[in-house]
């Protein structure tokens, strides 16, 4: 999952929000250094990655991918799947979706103290951008893949992937409808477990 799901699968809480978010930025056992709170954004979003990743759903989705894109397949049906959340967010929230990225926005500029430096300098460029909002749109997730290949000097060739994307898209957006069920409920009870344990 990418961005906008690590976001959403955060829960209510704000520093959860934020731990879940950056936590690619956080190796091992850094993650102590942070706030509780934030520690369980950090370990929730580990475990997230890992049932993904291991979910057949989503190996389905990386095979349609892996004889252009390798191991980026993995990277590339994160952003998938962020598109399909923010295209059909209403089914999945009662806040709009601007509403939800902005009050985002805001307050990771509130806590922007706390993010680990890759984020404070990749951040900035995703208000700027508007990313959040842009996965909606398939231009939005376009320019997203076009952002990473930049970032592995083209060697991804990852801003091809629009094409597969409108190719199969229907193919995508069922596995992400089931995969993002699955989710949501071992999210809830993984989210519950961890602020027990650390809170």
């Amino acid at each position: 999952m990418n961005f906008l799901a690590h976001i959403y699968l955060s829960g209510h809480r704000d520093l959860i929000k934020i731990g879940n978010f950056a936590a690619d930025g956080i190796r091992g056992k850094q993650y102590i250094d942070y706030p509780i709170e934030m520690q369980v954004g950090i370990l929730l979003h580990r475990k997230i990655d890992q049932y993904t990743d291991q979910h057949s759903v989503f190996k389905k989705s990386c095979r349609r991918l892996y004889s252009s894109y390798g191991h980026y397949s993995r990277v590339i049906v994160d952003i998938y799947y962020d598109h399909f959340l923010a295209k059909n967010w209403r089914d999945y929230s009662y806040v709009s979706l601007k509403d939800f990225v902005g009050d985002f926005y805001q307050l990771v500029n509130a806590h922007f103290n706390l993010l680990p430096p890759k984020f404070k300098k990749l951040t900035p460029h995703m208000i700027t951008g508007n990313w959040l909002e842009g996965y909606a749109h398939i231009d939005g997730i376009s320019s997203v893949l076009r952002g990473m290949d930049r970032r592995t000097q083209m060697k991804s060739q990852m801003s091809g992937a629009g094409n597969e994307l409108k190719e199969f898209y229907h193919d995508f957006e069922g596995d992400f409808q089931t995969i993002f069920n699955d989710l949501t409920r071992y999210s809830n009870e993984q989210r519950s477990q961890l602020i027990k344990q650390l809170l």
